[in-house]
Formats: C-alpha cells, sequence, structure tokens
C-alpha cells in the first residue's frame, strides 16, 4: 500500500496560506471564493511568486540579460510582468511577438526563435526591429539573404544556435542539445563553424553571438555546466559579444523531486566560463522556472468512480485540453483539496479528465483525503507552465481564464473562451 503522505508545502505558490476556515489562499485570495466567482476549470496565479523568480534571474544574470521564454507561458499581462521585472522575452513565433509587441514591450528587448521559420515571421521581426534572431539553419540564412536582397528594413542582429552535443537528462521529447536534433548547427560535423564563418561574410546579418539549449525540465546542474563549458570554448576564439546558454531549468512537481533554483543555476553556468576566461556577455532563457511554481490549476470534482478491485477514477471538469503534459511525456503531478491543503491523503485512485479518451489523464496515481466527495474543489499544483499555453479545443471544450492574484485582489489576464469563441475562426 502506498503511503499515507499530504501535500508538500514547498510545492505551492509563495503566497499560498491557510485560511481561519481551512481553506487554501493564494495571494490573499480563498481558492473558494475564486471559484466560486471564476468557475472551474482555472489557473491562478500568484503574482508575487511570478515577480520573485523574474527578480532572482534579472539578480543571477544581470538587467535584460535573463530572457523569459514565453513557450511556457503567455498573455499581455505576463509580457508586461516580465519586462517590468528586467527581464526581455524569447518569442518563437510570430504569434509570441505580436503578443509582446501589443503588451507594450519593445521589438529591441524580443528575442526571435524557431527551427523553421517563415519568411512572413522573420519580415516581420526585421521590421518591427527585434533585438536578435537566432539562426537555426542554412536555410533561414539563405531566407535572410533574400529578404535583405529584397530590401527588408535594418540588418538584424542575430545568435547562431549550436547544437553541442550534450545529453540532457529528461524526456526525449523536450531534449535538444543531442547531435540527434532538429535544432541548430551541429557542433560535432562542423556545420557550427561553416555557419559561423558563412554568418561573418554574409552582408545580410550582424553575427552577435552564439547560443545553445540543451532541453527542458533538467534536473542536473551538471548538464548545464557541460554544456556551458562545451559552449565558452567554442565562442572564446570567435571573441564575440555575446552567449546565450538557454533554459530548460527544472522545477520539482511532486514529492521527492529537488532542482537547482535559479540562483544556483547562474553560479554553475558563470562559474563554467569563467574558468575558461570567456568575456562575452551570458544570457539565459528560464521559462518554466519563472512560471510553473506560481500557479495551481482548479477543478470541480463531477464524477467519484470506485470499482472494486480494480481502481478508483476521480474524474474532473478538465483535463488533457488544460494539461496535456501527462499525456505527452508521462509528467507526474500532485493533487489535493483546496478545503483541507494538508490533509493526509489515504484515497487513491486515477484523476481523470472529461473527453472522450481512455488517455485522458492527470494523474495515473491520485492521492486524495478520504473524506474526498463530488462536487469539491480538486487542485493540482505547479500548473504555470505548459498547461495554458498547451491547450487546446478538444471536444470543443472551452479553455479555462487565468487569474493573478496579489494583496487579496484577483485581477483577470485571459477570461474563459465561450462557445461562441469556437465558431469564431468557423466560417461555414
Amino acid at each position: 500500500m502506498a503511503p499515507v503522505t499530504a501535500l508538500p508545502r514547498r510545492l505551492l505558490p509563495d503566497t499560498a496560506a491557510v485560511d481561519d476556515d481551512g481553506w487554501l489562499t493564494i495571494g490573499g485570495c480563498s481558492v473558494r471564493d475564486l471559484a466560486a466567482e471564476f468557475g472551474t476549470p482555472v489557473f491562478v496565479y500568484d503574482e508575487q511568486h511570478l515577480r520573485a523568480r523574474c527578480r532572482e534571474a534579472t539578480e543571477a544574470f544581470g538587467h535584460r540579460q535573463a530572457v523569459y521564454a514565453t513557450k511556457a507561458f503567455m498573455c499581455r499581462a505576463m509580457a508586461r510582468l516580465a519586462h517590468e521585472e528586467g527581464m526581455r522575452l524569447d518569442v518563437a513565433t510570430g504569434g509570441e511577438l505580436h503578443i509582446a509587441l501589443s503588451a507594450g514591450v519593445p521589438a529591441a528587448d524580443c528575442v526571435m526563435h524557431g527551427n523553421n521559420k517563415s519568411v512572413a515571421e522573420l519580415r516581420m521581426a526585421i521590421e518591427a526591429g527585434v533585438g536578435h534572431i537566432v539562426v537555426d539553419s542554412f536555410d533561414e540564412l539563405d531566407r535572410l539573404d533574400t529578404l535583405h536582397a529584397a530590401g527588408t528594413g535594418s540588418v538584424p542582429d542575430v545568435l547562431l544556435r549550436i547544437t553541442p552535443g550534450v545529453e540532457a537528462h529528461t524526456h526525449e521529447f523536450i531534449a535538444t542539445g543531442q547531435d540527434d536534433s532538429k535544432f541548430g548547427f551541429n557542433l560535432a560535423n562542423g556545420d557550427a563553424l561553416r555557419a559561423v564563418e558563412r554568418a561573418r561574410r554574409s552582408p545580410s546579418v550582424e553575427l552577435v553571438g552564439v547560443h545553445c539549449h540543451i532541453g527542458s525540465n533538467v534536473f542536473a546542474a551538471s548538464s548545464f555546466g557541460k554544456a556551458a563549458e562545451v559552449m565558452a570554448a567554442f565562442a572564446a576564439p570567435l571573441d564575440l559579444p555575446e552567449l546565450v546558454l538557454g533554459g530548460g531549468l527544472g522545477v520539482a512537481y511532486v514529492e521527492g523531486e529537488e532542482a537547482p533554483t535559479i540562483t544556483q543555476w547562474g553560479k554553475v553556468l558563470h562559474d563554467a566560463c569563467r574558468s575558461l576566461g570567456l568575456t562575452s556577455r551570458v544570457s539565459v532563457e528560464p521559462g518554466r522556472s519563472i512560471v510553473a511554481a506560481a500557479a495551481i490549476t482548479v477543478y470541480t470534482l463531477g464524477t467519484l468512480k470506485r470499482i472494486p478491485g480494480v481502481r478508483t477514477y476521480f474524474a474532473v471538469d478538465g483535463g488533457m485540453s488544460d494539461n496535456p503534459r501527462p499525456v505527452l511525456y508521462g509528467s507526474g503531478y500532485e493533487s489535493f483539496l483546496p478545503r483541507a491543503p494538508f490533509a493526509e491523503r489515504t484515497e487513491h485512485g486515477r484523476l481523470v479528465g472529461k473527453h472522450c479518451e481512455s488517455g485522458d489523464v492527470l494523474l495515473r496515481e491520485a492521492k486524495l483525503p478520504a473524506d474526498v466527495a463530488v462536487g469539491d474543489l480538486v487542485a493540482t499544483p505547479v500548473t504555470g507552465a505548459y498547461g495554458r499555453s498547451m491547450g487546446s479545443n478538444y471536444n470543443m471544450i472551452t479553455r479555462p481564464p487565468v487569474v493573478f492574484v496579489r494583496d487579496g485582489d484577483a485581477r483577470l489576464v485571459i477570461r474563459r473562451e465561450t462557445l461562441d469563441d469556437l465558431l469564431a475562426a468557423d466560417v461555414g
């Protein structure tokens, strides 16, 4: 039988507390009241937590040297918040760039990513005046040559994304630094050096640095240190002003997991670069480590199905449409009842969604208190990254709202979709 455990406090947002009535509060707001006002499912973000992680990144790497990876969670409120706290923004598509610009973030403080940028996206980035374009392939250099010949804007500052051949200890779908990768110029086969030579000759780009990213949700600081050493050794003789070491710092999702802090991560990277005498400015691109633990998702339990001798199913009013990570990667999460957040969880079962898929599973091995009942609010912590941003309308379910909470105030930053929103792009 699995051990009886309460939810680990450290998995909750910074301002999480328990009110006199026993209910969880975040940012001074009762989760019960938030669910009543905004409905469920709902993403609840601790704004103080978000700002604290942005500041930690800025302090570890310098003003505008930490670049928020917007793919983790993006909306105008988040873009403004990260920029206000001294970060630049990493955008990987024209859509992400559009949202950043509409939030008032200067294009010069945006970095354009993507392994297959279209001509339209590159034109958009150049005409807007993004700070850097991270070039991912020789084909992309061809496109930039074509745009330059057509007289599109000024010559952009570029970084070359290098694949350093460093294996990150993470899921294969989110490992990016190994030789077999769709991303970047391979270091081992000489493509990286050939790309440097071409970019330096080209009138279409201004080469200002090199970039790497080894993967996402990486826990081993040694993996980052190894990548930093490899990249610093490659960059040092090039004498370029910028070295970007990507993001991917992991976070703890379940009991027993431990991850380095942003500050510890910064020390590992800086120590590795200093040891090789690198003089380039070092930047990073944290995303998950900024937003993941800042949020919880709150659901309503609609069906409690006990099958004797088989298992118990807890079915909630969301699922793979608001958190596809368990389906994609087998990612683990914890569950709890906001009315008794630290109660011992003796009822074991599978937390599932409402989609027409047997694979619509949020927690394969969920633990909840013994008195759990239909109608209870059920929450999963550490859902601030890659939930809303990877969500879908599968089964034509409307996507949940996002609420920022701080000092007792709740601010709706993304409203709940309506049924009419499902028809917005349907031209019949």
